[in-house]
């Protein structure tokens, strides 16, 4: 497995310095070939990363000695827990990337670089998830990260591009910063830099600090409120392809940083695991909030990425307060229902990226009132989208449905919870989860409505075609691995408890399955499920009450009047009256408008403005219509509070500050040099006295 895995970096390489090579003035890869090419080694060595990671969580581990010339690094290796978040991230990078080597049609201008930038990503995420060593672990997060940066300005000469790029480039670093401090903390106390040495730091402030700061780090990548404005910016302004392995494989890493951290750290303070319980909770609300309200399509798959690790980081937490109780179950029910949930975004959103990039590719837009009825005119990739949507949403048949009812059963243990603070932060948690289950049905219900069914339809750009035969594999594979794992979920709970046996040992994870077929929250006689037979019993029942309905109705139940999809009942409905996805959100609008800030307004318009807002109704002249009388428009607007009343008050101190370094930037050799010495001074105080 070793050098299996060495042979996945390898071709990674090649795949970057083949892409890279076309860019070259005298370059001898001129066509649009090579951009595929590259893509494809690179879903090849995603392949290899899959079978790496099965065979980790199989127990044939592999292991490197030291990559860097620096003391204490322990080179790369795989155990279970790393070998299940190979299999993850690679096992939904692997269609993503395939599905990108696809040419799109009409065909767009050759993306030379990308393929050697998705290569860099790729590459840091495994070695992220198979470094031994701090440094290790450090390099690849800020190669990590400056891959996000390059993806995230990819268009840079496109409006705001250059913004989102240094926004994300900001967040990265600050990220990068916290999870260098908490290191060093615990590598000072510890007297060792490998990461498993580093659970030997002794308890103290110092310990407590260090937990802190790594949560927190890990935090910022995965897009917990209130570090996450720079996600929906930042895969929003990110190309197309690369979206899907952003948004599904590479933040799956920090995922794996905060169970990693559980593993070495073991019980947090009481304290820090209740705020990030409800931390989880609000963020997953926060998101699904503008999700629903939003009118792109970019920005609403991205804000749901918000929600998923909302809800990712709640299932964490309960498993968090599980370790200070020291109750395994309790571990073993927060942490499978975390990992199921990783599961279901990963796939769930790489296929939603994917498959709204070729729509929106296909419209020449992203807007959603631009994508009607994109199902019947990309068939394929239409049903992958509504299978994309239905899973994030929750709905049965769905493994998104298994990973949210185990997450609503581990908060409903909080009767099982000794402290009253935590019982009740639990109860909340669970309050703001259900509720966030519920407007996630409102939001996806909206994309399959108004967009993949949606009435009236849009013509796609001439020459657009749907996922050719090699992209149209990639979303079978995924929109089946949605499906799929809903009928076989014993079976991923059998392989998630080998997963995280690391952390709590895979007999007391397998405590869910009440049966061959059956789950539960791995506490005995609380409740039971079998998402396999549902798979059975609900296209069962639907065909035996339709049976019966036509039968004793004798055919007449099947004569109605048929109207297009999401039109009224009312004849004669058209133009304007049509749902759009702003009205169709508006309710959603006002129900939240404690978390979105909603804003709505009423404004009267007379005379030539009257006449404008007539005339591009009825596609005639001003001047035909000045007669008319006077108008009223509506305007309902929300806000993104996190950026408003927290980042945004600090820009103006923050450019302050920046003013003040611009002073020290001189252009000397010497003062550079002196300013080096001083902060190297600094960093040896600092260490030493926390030695």
């Amino acid at each position: 497995m070793t050098t299996l895995l060495l042979a996945c970096w390898g071709l990674l390489a090649f795949a970057a310095v083949t892409d890279l090579a076309a860019m070259l003035p005298t370059g001898r890869f001129t066509g649009a070939w090579h951009a595929r090419f590259s893509l494809l080694c690179c879903a090849v060595a995603c392949g290899g990363m899959v079978v790496v990671g099965a065979a980790a969580m199989a127990g044939h581990q592999a292991g490197t000695g030291s990559l860097f010339a620096v003391p204490g690094d322990d080179g790369v290796g795989t155990d279970k827990l790393s070998g299940l978040f190979l299999v993850i991230t690679f096992g939904t990078a692997a269609p993503a990337t395939w599905c990108a080597a696809d040419p799109l049609r009409p065909l767009g201008r050759t993306r030379r670089g990308l393929a050697a930038v998705l290569a860099l990503l790729l590459g840091a995420a495994a070695l992220i998830l198979t470094a031994r060593g701090a440094f290790g672990f450090l390099f690849g997060w800020e190669l990590l990260g400056f891959a996000f940066y390059l993806l995230a300005g990819f268009d840079r000469l496109r409006p705001g591009r250059a913004a989102a790029s240094l926004l994300t480039a900001g967040f990265s670093k600050a990220s990068g910063a916290l999870l260098l401090l908490g290191l060093l903390l615990l590598a000072v106390r510890a007297h060792a830099l490998s990461l498993d040495g580093l659970a030997a730091a002794p308890h103290g402030a110092a310990r407590t600090t260090a937990y802190v700061l790594l949560i927190a780090g890990f935090a910022v990548k995965a897009g917990l409120a209130p570090v996450q404005v720079w996600l929906p910016t930042g895969y929003a302004s990110a190309p197309g392809p690369a979206r899907a392995v952003m948004a599904g494989a590479a933040v799956n890493v920090g995922f794996y940083g905060l169970w990693r951290t559980l593993r070495l750290l073991g019980a947090p303070p009481h304290w820090l695991a209740v705020l990030l319980l409800l931390t989880g909770a609000a963020s997953a609300l926060l998101g699904i909030a503008h999700a629903a309200v939003q009118d792109r399509l970019s920005r609403v798959v991205a804000y749901s990425s918000v929600e998923n690790a909302g809800l990712i980081v709640t299932g964490y937490s309960v498993a968090l307060i599980g370790t200070t109780m020291r109750e395994p179950r309790l571990v073993a029910v927060g942490l499978l229902a975390a990992t199921l949930q990783v599961i279901t975004h990963a796939l769930a959103k790489t296929l939603l990226f994917t498959t709204a990039h070729r729509l929106g590719h296909a419209f020449g837009t992203d807007r959603l009132d631009q994508l009607r009825g994109t199902g019947r005119a990309l068939p394929r990739s239409g049903t992958g989208f509504a299978i994309g949507c239905l899973t994030l949403a929750g709905l049965p048949l769905t493994c998104g449905f298994t990973s949210e009812w185990m997450l609503l059963e581990s908060l409903m243990q909080q009767f099982r919870v000794g402290s009253l603070g935590e019982r009740l932060a639990m109860a909340a948690a669970g309050a703001l989860v259900a509720l966030t289950v519920g407007f996630a049905g409102v939001a996806f219900v909206r994309l399959v409505g108004l967009t993949a069914l949606g009435s009236p339809p849009r013509q796609p750009l001439p020459g657009a075609a749907d996922a050719g035969v090699a992209a149209s594999g990639g979303i079978v594979a995924l929109a089946l691995a949605c499906l799929g794992l809903c009928a076989v979920a014993p079976l991923e709970v059998r392989a998630v408890a080998t997963g995280i046996a690391p952390i709590v040992p895979a007999s007391v994870v397998r405590g869910a399955l009440g049966g061959p077929w059956v789950l539960g929250p791995v506490f005995p006689t609380f409740s039971v499920l079998s998402p396999s037979w549902l798979w059975i019993a609900m296209p069962v029942l639907f065909v035996a009450v339709l049976a019966a309905l036509t039968g004793l109705s004798r055919g007449r139940s099947l004569r109605v009047r048929r109207v297009p999809a999401w039109r009224s009942a009312t004849g004669g409905v058209e133009g304007d009256a049509w749902y759009t996805s702003h009205g169709y959100a508006n309710p959603t609008r006002r129900v939240l408008a404690g978390v979105l800030m909603t804003r709505a307004q009423v404004r009267t318009l007379e005379g030539e403005e009257a006449a404008r807002a007539d005339a591009r109704e009825a596609g005639a002249p001003v001047a035909d219509q000045m007669a008319a009388g006077a108008r009223y428009e509506y305007s309902s607007d929300v806000v993104e509070i996190v950026e408003t009343y927290l980042y945004r008050p600090l820009l103006r101190p923050l450019r302050i500050a920046v003013a003040a370094a611009r002073r020290l930037q001189s252009g000397r050799l010497d003062a550079y040099l002196t300013y080096m010495l001083v902060v190297l001074i600094a960093v040896v105080a600092l260490v030493t006295a926390l030695a």
